[in-house]
């Protein structure tokens, strides 16, 4: 990345509008372009700079544009987009995945692996987001019927661009060229082992990403990427991978499920009764969908099941909010009191 622009960094009027001329005067602008565990690469036209995470910025991730002087970050710039989810492992903490993205590769190998499940999860997590959803089955090599496949795939949703494609191939991989644009940022999803490695170097037209082989015993691949980064592509795009998640759940994320699962919000609205279960009331034209064949049962459980993760993370964060605010609250008020006191002494 040495001859480059903030344009080619993605920069454009949405963020622009946010800065004031004092600003500009007094501080650079940068993105995010790499993500560890305790410090952040910002980078800016001409040169890179490293520092460490402060928590009076808040909650910082790849992709975000911020402000910053010779010392440290000032200020986070509002986000045009965010992919978040429920962090691995916690009942009520979020973790952000990627900011300001504009298109996301869905990537799901054509093997036995290959889960609808999944992709409608990824999809969820892509419409809160508002970014551009791409599913990108690899392995295309390997599979001789993935047409059919591919047909599958497509049925989630008619109007979503579906690629089969082998990441080993160069025309294979501009068939995802339009998609990466000059300031335009590209991020991946997706389990480890279904080849998003490999289709990070093919786009990229080097080795960036190690590749990890599949394993014997259970057919999953060998995680092989360990933090977060954007990578500038030969066509001008920007190119962010992410480490494969594996326990990928979802967080106020309902409009995402209602934009994944457009076709069952528009057959329920159809119902007899507006507080319809979709279980045996009269007049439920889910339950007439899924005995005509227009519906399948997985979709419908899939549906719900998301509807309820949903429900219940959204929950426990809410309580979580609620707890660290009163607990702010009593902390505040410990302190008046004591100023008070000193005060009058």
């Amino acid at each position: 990345m040495n001859d480059f622009s903030l344009v080619d960094l993605g920069m454009r009027p949405f963020f622009q509008q946010q800065l004031s001329l004092e600003e500009l005067e007094s501080c650079q602008l940068g993105r995010i372009v790499e993500q560890h565990k305790s410090e952040v690469v910002v980078l800016t036209a001409g040169q890179s700079h490293r520092f460490s995470l402060s928590p009076a910025l808040g909650v910082i991730c790849v992709g975000d544009w911020v402000l910053f002087n010779s010392e440290r970050i000032t200020r986070l710039l509002e986000r045009q987009s965010l992919f978040q989810r429920k962090a691995a492992g916690s009942a009520s903490k979020r973790q952000l995945i990627a900011a300001n993205v504009d298109c996301v590769f869905i990537v799901s190998s054509l093997n036995e692996d290959l889960s609808l499940n999944r992709i409608e999860r990824y999809l969820t997590l892509a419409k809160e987001a508002g970014a551009e959803p791409v599913v990108v089955l690899t392995k295309r090599d390997l599979q001789s019927d993935y047409e059919a496949i591919q047909q599958e795939v497509q049925k989630l949703n008619r109007l979503m661009s579906v690629q089969c494609v082998n990441a080993l191939d160069p025309n294979d991989i501009s068939q995802l060229a339009s998609y990466c644009q000059r300031g335009q940022t590209v991020a991946f999803l997706g389990s480890s082992g279904v080849g998003k490695s490999t289709l990070v170097n093919g786009l990229l037209g080097r080795q960036l990403m190690e590749t990890g082989g599949i394993r014997e015993n259970d057919g999953k691949g060998r995680h092989t990427t360990t933090h977060r980064a954007l990578s500038l592509m030969p066509g001008g795009g920007l190119l962010m991978d992410t480490p494969g998640m594996r326990e990928l759940q979802i967080t106020d994320a309902k409009e995402g499920i209602k934009l994944t699962f457009a076709d069952i919000e528009s057959l329920a609205d159809s119902c007899r009764f507006s507080d319809c279960q979709h279980e045996n009331e009269p007049g439920c034209a889910v339950n007439i969908a899924l005995k005509n064949g227009d519906l399948t049962q997985r979709r419908l459980d899939n549906y719900r099941k998301l509807l309820r993760e949903d429900s219940h993370n959204s929950a426990t964060l809410a309580q979580r909010r609620a707890k660290d605010r009163a607990f702010t609250k009593m902390v505040n008020s410990v302190q008046d009191q004591a100023r008070t006191a000193k005060k009058f002494k």
